[in-house]
């Protein structure tokens, strides 16, 4: 078995940590040494002195591939669940990895509204002076630019969580070396 490092992508609420976990126990069960690296758990930890600027979001990027980069090349599958939105820094990553993917999870931005597991769509679509409004919002007052070569594209508007987490296992298996 190789390890391998996913970078996913995509707008908050699009299921990419959903997707990450499934997956990440599924392929334990089958055998896998996996790592999750969780954005939202890293930003508390690693990454807690930055924050959401560009500059500070490839930073937060740059750590984490860092993490998976040691990860993957000690046979550990390592996905990494986190927004990252920035095209350029997506292909730093895989220039800096040859075990790197990039998996696209994408989702309209109404279906992300809709969902909103968390409230910050509704939170970001406040007028600026509100105190509950956040400012730097990924897709809505922020951009989020999509892969031109994603390894992988799940479409999550129009799939089912398991069909997701299928598609992503399916994925991985593939690209270290398992027969299906």
């Amino acid at each position: 078995m190789s390890g391998i490092f996913i970078q996913m992508t995509g707008m908050s609420g699009a299921g990419k940590s959903t997707m990450t976990f499934k997956a990440a126990d599924i392929l334990r069960e089958m055998g896998y040494n996996v790592e999750v690296i969780d954005g939202d758990e890293y930003r508390e930890g690693l990454c807690k002195d930055l924050g959401f600027s560009k500059q500070d979001r490839n930073t937060n990027i740059r750590r984490l591939s860092f993490v998976g980069k040691v990860l993957s090349r000690n046979n550990v599958v390592c996905i990494m669940s986190a927004i990252n939105p920035y095209d350029d820094i997506r292909k730093e990553v895989k220039l800096n990895n040859t075990l790197a993917k990039t998996v696209f999870v994408k989702c309209d931005v109404d279906t992300l509204i809709k969902r909103d597991p968390k409230g910050l769509y509704a939170r970001a679509l406040l007028p600026a002076d509100d105190p509950n409004h956040i400012p730097n919002f990924t897709g809505i007052s922020d951009p989020f630019e999509e892969p031109d070569d994603a390894d992988l594209t799940i479409e999550t508007s129009d799939m089912t969580i398991d069909n997701s987490v299928n598609e992503l296992v399916s994925f991985v298996l593939r690209n270290t070396g398992e027969k299906l």
